[in-house]
C-alpha cells in the first residue's frame, strides 16, 4: 500500500508537467536559443545573406505554426498572404516608397485584411474543405499576380524596388549585414508577440478548439471569431515575413506565390514540430541550411535527401526535433524523480 501511494506521489509532479498551464516566464533554453543567432552574425560574416533568409522563412513557418499548431487550421495556399506582403513592400520601394519600417507595416496590415476577409470562407468547413479553399485562394492569386504583369512584372518578377535607411542609420549593404540584423531584430518582436499571444487566454482557448471544436460552444464561445482573429493574425504575420522578403533581396519573384512555398512549409513545421513555436524557428532553419548543403553536393537530386530526411523524421521522431528533445528531456526529469 505504501509502495502504492509512493507510486502516485512521483506520478503527480510529471502529470503536472505535461499539463503545466504557459506562464509567460522565459526559459534558460530560450535565452541561449536566442543568442545563437547573436553569435552567427560576429562568428559567421560570410553566412549572413543566407541567415537572414533563414529568419525569414522561420517568421513565415511561425505564421503557419500558429493556425496549425494551435487551431488545427490546416492550410495549403499560405504563401498567399505571403506573396501579399512581399509585393505591398515591393510595390511601395517601386514606386518612391523605401522607408522599411513602414512599408512593413504596410505589408502585414495588406496580407491581415486578406487572411480576415479569406477566414469566413476557410474557418467554416472541416479539415478537406480548408485545404481546398486555401488552395484555391493561393492558386487564384498566383495567376493573378501573373496576369497582371504591368504591376507586379509578371513572371520576371518585380525589379527596381529601392530601399531606404533602417531608422534612418542602417543602409542595406552587399554583405547582407543590415538584413540580417534587420530580420533577426523583426524576428524576434514578432516572436515575443506571438508567444503572448498563445499564452494568454486567448491561445489556450485555440488549444482547446482544436483538442475538442464540438465542446468549445457548450462554453459560450465564439469558434468562428476566434479561428477568423487568429487566423488574420496568421496572415499579418506573414505578410511581415514576405515584406521583409522583398526589403533585404529589393527583388519579388511570382515564385512567393507559388504552391511549392506553402509545401515547403509544411516539411519544415514537420520537421521542427508543430505546436512548439520554436519548432517553426529550427525547422526552418533545418531544412534550408539542408537544401544549401545538399544542393551543393548535386544540384539536380537534393530533393531525394531532404524527403530521406522527412520520412526518417516521421517515423523516428514524433513531434518532430523539437518533440524528440521533448521526450528526451521528459526521460531525464522522470529518471531524476526516481532516484532515491
Amino acid at each position: 500500500m505504501k509502495s502504492v501511494l509512493r507510486t502516485d506521489h512521483a506520478a503527480q509532479p510529471a502529470a503536472a508537467l505535461r499539463h503545466r498551464l504557459p506562464d509567460g516566464r522565459w526559459h534558460p533554453a530560450e535565452i541561449v536559443f536566442w543568442l545563437v543567432p547573436v553569435a552567427v552574425f560576429f562568428l559567421l560574416p560570410d553566412y549572413l545573406i543566407l541567415g537572414s533568409q533563414i529568419l525569414i522563412t522561420g517568421l513565415f513557418a511561425l505564421s503557419l505554426d500558429l493556425i496549425l499548431g494551435y487551431a488545427g487550421i490546416v492550410s495549403l495556399g499560405h504563401a498567399a498572404f505571403f506573396g501579399l506582403g512581399a509585393y505591398t513592400a515591393g510595390l511601395l520601394g517601386a514606386h518612391g516608397w523605401g522607408e522599411p519600417i513602414s512599408g512593413l507595416l504596410a505589408a502585414g496590415a495588406v496580407a491581415g485584411l486578406a487572411g480576415w476577409l479569406c477566414s469566413f470562407l476557410v474557418v467554416r468547413g472541416g479539415d478537406l474543405t480548408r485545404l481546398m479553399v486555401t488552395l484555391g485562394i493561393g492558386l487564384m492569386l498566383f495567376e493573378a499576380a501573373n496576369k497582371a504583369a504591368f504591376l507586379t512584372g509578371g513572371v520576371d518578377g518585380l525589379s527596381g524596388v529601392t530601399m531606404g535607411k533602417v531608422l534612418g542609420l542602417f543602409e542595406f549593404d552587399l554583405f547582407g549585414k543590415t538584413a540580417y540584423i534587420y530580420s533577426l531584430v523583426v524576428t524576434f518582436l514578432l516572436f515575443v508577440a506571438v508567444r503572448r499571444i498563445v499564452a494568454s487566454p486567448f491561445g489556450l482557448s485555440l488549444r482547446a478548439v482544436r483538442e475538442g471544436v464540438r465542446r468549445m460552444p457548450a462554453l459560450g464561445a465564439n469558434v468562428p471569431r476566434r479561428l477568423g482573429a487568429v487566423f488574420a493574425v496568421s496572415a499579418a504575420v506573414a505578410g511581415v515575413a514576405g515584406g521583409l522578403l522583398a526589403q533585404t533581396t529589393q527583388f519579388v519573384g511570382l515564385d512567393v506565390l507559388g504552391f511549392p512555398r506553402s509545401a515547403e512549409l509544411l516539411v519544415m513545421l514537420v520537421l521542427g514540430g508543430t505546436g512548439r513555436l520554436y519548432g517553426a524557428l529550427v525547422g526552418a532553419a533545418l531544412f534550408m541550411i539542408a537544401q544549401d548543403v545538399l544542393a551543393g553536393i548535386n544540384p539536380v537530386y537534393w530533393q531525394f535527401w531532404i524527403g530521406l530526411l522527412l520520412v526518417l523524421m516521421v517515423l523516428f521522431a514524433k513531434g518532430g526535433v523539437m518533440g524528440a528533445a521533448s521526450a528526451i528531456a521528459g526521460r531525464l526529469r522522470r529518471g531524476r524523480g526516481a532516484a532515491p
